[in-house]
């Protein structure tokens, strides 16, 4: 973790908590989280409190991207909830405190699994406690009734996917610079395949394994979801099929840029994609179908996503390595998500 006090301005934070985080005022230090490659992330030490700190990158960005304060108003209305989520503390639109719309909340202890698992875990056991969590905590997610959250707002509840083919083939057009034939092929094929959604609900349009926090301690748990930059109403099979497209069964071509999900899905005790479905159809009643679509939408998402950040990476605007690696791996998941369209299997 490296400190960045031109992303997060001490003083100004400092006097922005003490006039809205209740507790005592002390000094402050910031360190950067992870490795930012959407919103930006920051542990903030106030003597012997904790919290995570969260705002946007510097731009130029994606229209309607990186919005924050659509991640406040989600976890702050699932707080009551069964949905697991880090505790809100507050929230700030002006952008003449550190440069930026950003909200905080309490630090949640646990792990962030990527690439491998913590030694307690790494055993039969815990990895399909682990997989089946997953599966369990996205299932809560689109059972909460959204209405009684206070989320009525967060979205339109119908026409969900037509709604992500057109806003994504927008952002699409911001982040293109080159030619992707794979990309607007898939693009093209998604427009001629629109399934019949089920009835809609809350989706976070991110959930994946690291985006969850798992506690410490046996049995393994999802104590917290993260990153809810992308929630909105919608088709729950959305958040599905993006969570399986970072499931990788043994046997599978490697995903790539060696997503770090794929690497732990294939070991021993964790389910396999139609364990997973079979799962959550349990737990959800849902009749799940048309899975090549929804997992096609999403990595097709997420080479727009990483074509956005190419983009920036080319201006000059990042010095982040892993963006480099994107002149290839974008091309390389377009046509990842194409062989899901031509029926790759699910």
């Amino acid at each position: 973790m490296t400190t960045l006090p031109t992303l997060v301005d001490e003083v100004a934070l400092r006097l922005w908590m003490q006039a809205n985080v209740p507790g005592k005022d002390a000094p402050i230090i910031i360190q950067r989280i992870g490795e930012g490659h959407s919103n930006l992330t920051f542990l903030v030490k106030r003597g012997t409190e904790e919290f995570v700190l969260r705002r946007p990158p510097l731009p130029p960005y994606l229209p309607t991207a990186h919005d924050v304060i659509r991640e406040w108003r989600v976890i702050n209305g699932l707080k009551n909830s069964r949905v697991p989520v880090p505790e809100p503390v507050a929230a700030c639109e002006d952008n003449n405190v550190i440069g930026a719309p950003f909200y905080v909340m309490k630090r949640v202890e646990g792990y962030v699994i990527r690439d491998k698992l913590p030694p307690e875990f790494d055993n039969d056991k815990s990895r399909l406690e682990i997989s089946q969590e997953l599966v369990r905590a996205v299932a809560e997610l689109h059972s909460v009734d959204y209405h009684k959250v206070g989320l009525t707002n967060l979205g339109k509840p119908e026409g969900y996917i037509a709604r992500q083919l057109k806003r994504w083939n927008g952002q699409l057009e911001g982040a293109y610079t080159r030619d992707l034939p794979d990309l607007i092929w898939v693009s093209e094929w998604l427009k001629e395949h629109l399934p019949d959604s089920p009835p809609s609900t809350l989706v976070h349009g991110d959930y994946r394994l690291d985006n969850v926090i798992i506690g410490k301690g046996q049995p393994a748990r999802v104590i917290a979801i993260l990153d809810w930059e992308l929630a909105t109403l919608g088709d729950p099979l959305a958040d599905l099929g993006y969570l399986l497209s970072f499931w990788s069964n043994p046997g599978d071509p490697p995903i790539p840029f060696n997503l770090e999900m794929g690497q732990i899905s294939v070991q021993p005790g964790f389910m396999n994609r139609h364990q997973a479905v079979e799962y959550y159809a349990e737990l959800t009643g849902t009749k799940v179908g048309n899975l090549n679509f929804y997992v096609a939408l999403a990595i097709w998402k997420l080479a727009i996503v990483l074509e956005g950040s190419y983009k920036r990476h080319k201006l000059g605007i990042t010095d982040d390595p892993f963006f480099e690696t994107l002149g290839e791996g974008v091309p390389a998941l377009a046509k990842r998500a194409r062989g899901v369209c031509e029926g790759a299997p699910i």
